[in-house]
């Protein structure tokens, strides 16, 4: 039987911009007319939010956040090392990258053949990054390769199909020039020390967004701006069961496999009853704690209504992660970290299942 790694990580695009920039998001919405002024007066923060953002506009606090998910990139990296994959598959939300109005799946399989990537020539595209400094001081002319796994892909595809799962799969990309940036930025933080990312890399999409996925293009937008929604994201439990698919496919292969959910959690900026300014910490606390004591059943019957309250949707990427540990024993994590923040846009949680 092939060994299955389990991996939860962020792919939070402002970590890979300088500490000058990472409360960007958070300052651009303190600038939205729509948000009453009591709720953008700093008077009325709690504690941890007054002390982030501090008297510099969370500059300052930046370095202290970023140094906490170093760490946690560096030690799901090393797990990732210590198992030698010989595949990573990552769950990540497609934000209007390759998804868009001409067709628009649940989820997908994309068995690309090996990528040359240009991350900041490309950051147009996807992760908000277009015109800013990256924290490894790189030029638009920087390129690497990301290995894929077409074979791996279309082994996936084939036996979810064969058990009933009506499984979507790519061969080339659509719209997005590279890999859309849930699964760019989870090799390049991986990657952090750029010490060289050689493990092939099958991407396994997923329409977090939903119904905001095309009216909103799957990103930031002002308070008051009201459109008319699209078709819901697929159900949790629903990613949960194909998870646990997943696993078993796997579990029966040739292949060592890592399996990666790359997410934060509840992002400020599409969490309404937060007015969009600090993310839904007592949400996130709720499943961290489920996850942390390894009840995975709490997770399946959460229902998507709430996470869309929540501003959970990219949390969907962890659920079919959860379904797979759960179908292989490994409800508790070996590791999991949670990172809390109320100006750095969303909390933050690492996660390693190792066998």
């Amino acid at each position: 039987m092939a060994e299955v790694l389990g991996i939860g990580l962020s792919h939070y695009p402002p970590f890979s911009g300088t500490d000058d920039d990472m409360a960007g998001i958070l300052r651009r919405t303190l600038a939205d007319p729509a948000i009453p002024a009591a709720e953008k007066d700093p008077a009325n923060w709690s504690e941890l939010m007054r002390r982030e953002w501090g008297t510099d506009e969370g500059r300052s606090s930046a370095a202290q956040h970023r140094a906490a998910l170093v760490k946690g990139f560096e030690r799901t990296r090393q797990a990732l090392d210590d198992f030698a994959p010989d595949v990573v598959v990552i769950w990540g939300d497609d934000q209007y990258e390759n998804f868009r109005e001409d067709i628009i799946p649940p989820y997908a399989v994309l068995a690309y053949d090996d990528i040359d990537v240009r991350p900041w020539a490309h950051a147009a595209d996807s992760s908000d990054m277009k015109g800013r400094a990256n924290v490894w001081n790189e030029g638009p002319e920087r390129s690497f390769t990301v290995r894929g796994a077409p074979d791996v892909g279309r082994y996936l595809a084939t036996k979810l199909l064969e058990r009933g799962v009506d499984m979507p799969y790519a061969y080339t990309r659509l719209h997005h020039p590279s890999l859309p940036h849930a699964f760019l930025n989870a090799i390049l933080y991986l990657d952090y020390h750029r010490d060289g990312f050689d493990y092939p890399v099958l991407s396994f999409p997923i329409n977090c967004y939903g119904r905001r996925v095309v009216s909103y293009k799957g990103f930031v937008s002002a308070f008051g701006d009201v459109r008319e929604l699209d078709p819901p994201s697929p159900q949790p439990s629903r990613l949960f069961d194909i998870g646990a698919q997943v696993a078993e496919v796997f579990a029966e292969s040739p292949w060592r496999v890592a399996l990666v959910a790359s997410s934060s959690w509840s992002h400020a900026f599409i969490t309404d009853k937060t007015w969009r300014l600090r993310p839904d910490t007592e949400s996130d606390r709720r499943l961290y704690d489920s996850l942390a004591h390894g009840d995975v059943d709490a997770w399946r019957s959460v229902p998507l209504p709430d996470i869309e309250d929540a501003g959970q949707q990219e949390l969907l990427n962890w659920f079919p992660l959860l379904g797979a540990m759960k179908h292989l024993g490994r409800t508790t994590p070996t590791w999991s970290e949670f990172i809390q923040t109320e100006v750095f846009n969303s909390n933050k949680v690492f996660a390693t299942y190792e066998p």
